[in-house]
């Protein structure tokens, strides 16, 4: 019983950090009544002040693609494309098993 599950990294224009926090936050809210998304963590690291990174933990690739249509996911990249200054999808891991799962 495998989940899909996703680790990138946001970098954005100099001090919208918080900024982006604020908007993936948001869109880990907006998840939350979605039994397919398991785990949609938010972070930041010392040392990298215009980066954030997101650990993502689905039920399917196929749920994964499908929030990305969800209007409210949408809205939400709609927000966070101004202030995007790259991407990078760190790794696609399949989450066996563990704490939390």
């Amino acid at each position: 019983m495998s989940k899909y599950s996703l680790f990138g990294k946001f970098t954005v224009k100099e001090g919208e950090r918080d900024t982006m926090v604020e908007i993936l936050l948001e869109a880990a809210e907006s998840m939350r009544d979605l039994d397919d998304c398991e785990i949609y963590l938010v972070n930041t690291a010392d040392g990298e002040p215009d980066c954030v990174y997101v650990y993502e933990v689905w039920s399917s690739e196929n749920a994964h693609q499908a929030s990305l249509k969800l209007e409210a996911t949408q809205t939400l990249i709609s927000k966070a494309k101004p202030i995007i200054s790259g991407m990078e999808r760190i790794s696609t891991l399949k989450t066996m098993g563990g704490k939390g799962i």
